[in-house]
């Protein structure tokens, strides 16, 4: 069975090419634009991991991040934080993810560091 990997991003150009690239490393894959979706999604689809935009409309990418995280069945589900302001990891720390990728990101660094936490 393939790992599930849920990604947020508002920027549908980037979410479609996370979104192809995962899928194509043979991980099954579910993506929205919409902040609101992410915790109804995480609930039903059950990931093994999530990727969250930090900057989107309504409740910002570290927010997710923590109530994933504050939530007792997906605390350990490993969280990647996107994030094009590099100068601010300990602050996307905080909010309790297992990695920060700086937007604009490489997709190698992107399969290799899913790799990594998805183990």
């Amino acid at each position: 069975m393939s790992k599930r990997i849920l990604i947020l991003d508002d920027n549908e150009d980037i979410l479609d090419i996370v979104h192809e690239t995962l899928s194509y490393e043979r991980f099954d894959v579910k993506s929205t634009s919409e902040s609101t979706d992410v915790i109804p999604m995480v609930e039903e689809f059950d990931p093994n991991l999530v990727i969250l935009d930090y900057r989107v409309s309504g409740t910002n990418g570290g927010e997710l991040c923590r109530q994933i995280k504050s939530h007792p069945n997906f605390k350990h589900v490993p969280v990647i934080i996107f994030s094009a302001y590099v100068n601010h990891a300990d602050e996307l720390f905080a909010y309790g993810c297992d990695a920060i990728i700086n937007k604009p990101f490489d997709l190698t660094e992107l399969v290799e560091k899913v790799n990594h936490l998805i183990k």
